[in-house]
């Protein structure tokens, strides 16, 4: 694994203070708050932590109250709800400074047979001739403020890679359908559950900026806010996050100053490993600076 990869797994891994508590640390990514996808692979580390082996994640439904610190560990208290015969619930709450900042309720589940279907995967070019994002935003490295120049452009745990790239500086209205294939940076441990807590954490990049595009806005102009307000992720199958995937992104709504926006998630085989909804702030502020 790389150096970074390697922080990312420490990071997602957290310290038990006591029983159904947990510590984590927290990651400085330059955004103005901390960055949700760090809260909700946590949140599933913390909430695994407390279930029993045999049990898998499959579905996370979480609401961003407070923005969080990123100079500030994160405290997670889980609730064990319910261990039933099929299925075990457990809530978690996020907590800074003595405030819940995050909380999410998270469904476990052994393997089980059934019926089975899927919709497919969308054909687009694979990766290996594009452009990281990484290199994208090398291109307008003067345009990023500088106290967040050196976070965006320093190596990151996640590769993406996208598809349908447009000027984040200076956006032009299209359809609300964003496609980019992502992987961690490095082979990780054949864990399941390592492997699903990093999905969680990659499956907050980008996915509220679908909602934007057909305005021509962007979360890098100085007159928008953008925020998470809550997040879904429905885990279909186990998965390799060292491996390509695609992230299919579309906003089929916007308005009350709030926007819509799904996913799908599809590895290389064109299976679908996970789904997600968000909705989130996308208000314009003339007076933002």
């Amino acid at each position: 694994m790389s150096d970074v990869l390697d922080e990312l797994v420490a990071l997602l891994s957290l310290e038990t203070i006591e029983e159904n508590l947990f510590r984590g640390a927290s990651q400085d990514l330059g955004f103005p708050q901390l960055f949700g996808g760090q809260v909700l692979g946590q949140a599933i580390s913390a909430a695994s932590q407390t279930v029993e082996p045999g049990r898998h994640v499959h579905s996370q439904h979480g609401y961003f109250l407070r923005p969080g610190n990123a100079s500030l560990p994160v405290v997670y208290q889980v609730d064990r709800v319910r261990d039933g015969g099929s299925f075990t619930t457990r809530r978690v709450t996020a907590i800074q400074k003595g405030q819940p900042i995050f909380f999410c309720s998270a469904s476990f589940q052994a393997e089980e047979p059934g019926f089975e279907h899927q919709v497919a995967m969308p054909e687009v070019e694979g990766p290996e001739n594009l452009l990281s994002e990484l290199q994208l935003f090398g291109r307008h490295a003067e345009l990023i403020p500088v106290p967040m120049r050196e976070k965006i452009l320093c190596a990151k745990p996640i590769e993406i890679r996208p598809v349908n790239p447009g000027d984040p500086f200076n956006p032009s209205p299209s359809e609300p359908c964003r496609y980019v294939w992502f992987r961690a940076d490095g082979p990780l441990p054949a864990i399941h559950a390592l492997h699903k807590y990093i999905l969680a954490y990659a499956s907050d990049f980008g996915l509220l900026t679908a909602s934007l595009l057909p305005h021509g806005a962007s979360f890098w102009q100085r007159h928008m806010q953008v925020a998470s307000l809550d997040h879904s992720l429905w885990f279909h199958r186990n998965l390799k996050v060292d491996e390509w995937h695609l992230y299919a992104m579309d906003s089929p709504w916007s308005g009350n100053a709030r926007g819509f926006s799904r996913g799908h998630i599809f590895n290389r085989a064109g299976e679908l490993v996970a789904s997600v909804a968000q909705e989130g702030l996308i208000r314009r502020r003339e007076d933002r600076t």
